[in-house]
Parts: structure tokens; C-alpha cells; sequence
């Protein structure tokens, strides 16, 4: 009796999600602001908002080259991606003018299509946050927190959601250290500069403020453990705090770039893994499909057998596995392998 309730709920949850999982968090774009005027119908307006999302969600998912490729998208054919938007009414008393903010949920089977057809790979990242060191060189003097303009105001220019910027607190042993490499700040080690998240994604920023008409900024990275350094030039303009404010955005740009080409997904390239779960009451297939809603990167999962121990499960995936299973990880669900069988496992 037992096993055919297990089969029952297998073919409920079939039947209900068509076996395909539809987390789309990260097709979502919230907040997208317009202003009602009287002359404009609500078509116009919900289009505008479509159109802002869309621009939006290019943005934050795809690396700077892939964006224009997009571009000759119309109207009609955005809207045909988005899977349903809401619409909250906001009262601007400040400026006396009826802004309606928008929810766009864009359709992630659909997404995945047209990036297939244009040859493109997105961005899927689940390490938010990201810990940055500025430096500021002016005439071989090194500043690091106290009188450095990038360290006091680098949050207050930038503000994203895709990525958490955090600088370290100052500490005096820091300081030392990099005075004491002060000759030989390309070499300095970022797992001594960021000693208590050396599992994080790291970065320090050098910037070398000369008497030339350009600013030279070098940055080093370490990006789910691998190193990536690259230069930028900045040109000078008379207002030092604009010509600031410029180096913090250029670099931040290119951070997030670096960020999204080492999480790329490739829809054109899925993934396919055998593995069993070991039914129990909290290892269920109901509570597992629940969960794997949460997890961007699995598309569908198959049942291939099922008997009284176990159910082998084949589940279709885009990107890298280690991705998968720190993904699954954070769902709380652990997946390893054991005498060369996958196995799965809900803590």
C-alpha cells in the first residue's frame, strides 16, 4: 500500500509542475518606477515599464558585449516574455505626480529560448557578496582607511542589487602589512588582506593618483578561487570628486562584469545527473521537488525507477556542477558521491 501512495504522489506532483521547475528569481525586476501622465493610456504605460524591465534585466544578467545583441527586440516580442507583472500605485507628494511602480516576471522557458537562438549566455550568481579593498597612492604615500576618499565613499556612489560590496573594518595589523609591502603593492596577497573571508569572492582596487592627464587603476580579483587582475584608465577632469566618482563607478562596472563572466550559464550546453534518493518521511519526493523549485539552475528532473528504497531521479541542469551543489546546499540539501553512485540527501 505503500508503494503505490508513493506512485500516486509522484504522478500528483507530475501533474502539477509538469515535471519542469519554474524558479524565476532571477528573471524578475522589481521597483521599475513611471509617472501616469492623462494623455497616456494604460497600454502605453504598462509597455513603458516592460520596456524599462527588460533593460533592466539585460543589465543585471548579461556581460556588456551581449546586451546590444538584444537590441533589435520590439516591443511586441518583449512582451511576449514576460509571464505576468504587478502593478502597485504610489503616491508622490513630493513632486505631485501619480507614479505606479511595477513587478515584471519575466518567463524563464522563454528567456532561456531566446538566449539559445542568439547565442548568448547569462549570468547566475549566488554569491552576493563581494569584499573590496581601495588604495590610494598619492606621491609614494599609501592610503588605505583614514583620508582615502574610495575606502569613506565607495557604498555611497555605488548601489546595486546584484552585488553586496563590503570594505573591511580597519585594523592595525592590515595597515602594517601593507606599509610594509608598500614597494610592492601588485603583489600583495589577497588572502593576507582578507584573512577572515578567504572563502569569499575578493578584490583590491590600487589606485595610482600621478601627475599625468590619466588615472591608472589596477584591480586584483579572486572569483570562486580563481585570479583575475585587470587595468583601467580613467581620464582626469578638473572636479577631483566627479573624477572620483568615475573611477568608482568604472571600476565597480568591471567588477560586476568579471562577477558575471566566471557564473555564466549556457543554455545551449545542459547537464544531465543520475542520482538516488533514499525515500524516508523527510527524504520525499514532494519536500525535494518543493525545494529544487529554489534552485535556478536545475530545468526538470525525470523519475527512471522507483522501488521500496529508493527513487532514481535524472535531473537536466545548466552551468557547472560545483555550482549545483553549492545551489542544493543552500536549499539545504545535500548531493554526493559514493562508489561512483550519486546520491541525494534533504537535511
Amino acid at each position: 500500500m505503500k508503494f503505490f501512495k508513493l506512485i500516486f504522489l509522484i504522478l500528483v506532483i507530475f501533474s502539477k509542475t509538469g515535471n519542469v521547475l519554474s524558479s524565476e528569481s532571477i528573471f524578475n525586476v522589481n521597483n521599475i518606477e513611471v509617472v501616469k501622465k492623462t494623455n497616456v493610456s494604460n497600454k502605453e504605460l504598462t509597455n513603458q515599464a516592460i520596456l524599462k524591465g527588460f533593460n533592466d534585466l539585460k543589465k543585471k544578467l548579461l556581460l556588456k558585449e551581449d546586451i546590444n545583441k538584444l537590441s533589435s527586440l520590439n516591443i511586441s516580442e518583449i512582451n511576449d516574455l514576460v509571464s505576468y507583472y504587478q502593478i502597485l500605485r504610489l503616491d508622490n507628494q513630493e513632486n505631485k505626480k501619480n507614479t505606479l511602480k511595477f513587478n515584471i516576471f519575466f518567463d524563464k522557458e522563454k528567456m532561456h529560448k531566446l538566449f539559445y537562438s542568439k547565442n548568448i549566455s547569462y549570468s547566475e550568481i549566488s554569491k552576493r557578496e563581494f569584499y573590496l579593498l581601495p588604495l590610494l597612492k598619492i606621491n609614494d604615500e599609501i592610503f588605505i582607511f583614514n583620508r582615502n576618499f574610495f575606502y569613506e565613499k565607495w557604498n555611497e556612489i555605488t548601489d546595486n542589487e546584484l552585488i553586496e560590496m563590503i570594505l573591511p573594518l580597519e585594523n592595525i595589523e592590515l595597515v602594517q602589512y601593507i606599509n610594509s609591502n608598500k614597494n610592492n603593492l601588485f603583489d600583495l596577497d589577497l588572502r593576507n588582506i582578507f584573512q577572515e573571508y578567504t572563502n569569499k569572492n575578493l578584490a583590491l582596487v590600487f589606485i595610482d593618483e600621478t601627475d599625468s592627464n590619466e588615472g591608472k587603476i589596477y584591480i586584483r580579483t579572486k572569483i570562486l578561487s580563481k585570479n583575475i587582475d585587470k587595468n583601467l584608465i580613467v581620464k582626469k577632469i578638473p572636479d577631483k570628486n566627479i573624477y572620483y566618482e568615475e573611477i568608482v563607478k568604472s571600476v565597480n562596472n568591471e567588477i560586476i562584469d568579471i562577477i558575471k563572466s566566471q557564473n555564466l550559464v549556457d543554455v545551449r550546453t545542459p547537464s544531465f545527473l543520475n542520482v538516488k534518493l533514499f525515500t524516508d518521511k523527510k527524504n520525499n519526493l514532494a519536500e525535494l521537488n518543493r525545494r529544487f523549485k529554489n534552485v535556478g539552475l536545475i530545468e526538470k528532473f525525470f523519475v527512471q525507477e522507483l522501488n521500496h528504497d529508493y527513487i532514481l531521479l535524472k535531473i537536466k541542469y545548466l552551468g557547472k556542477l560545483e555550482k549545483i551543489i553549492n545551489q542544493l546546499q543552500d536549499q539545504k540539501i545535500i548531493l554526493r558521491l559514493m562508489n561512483e553512485q550519486w546520491s541525494i540527501k534533504i537535511l
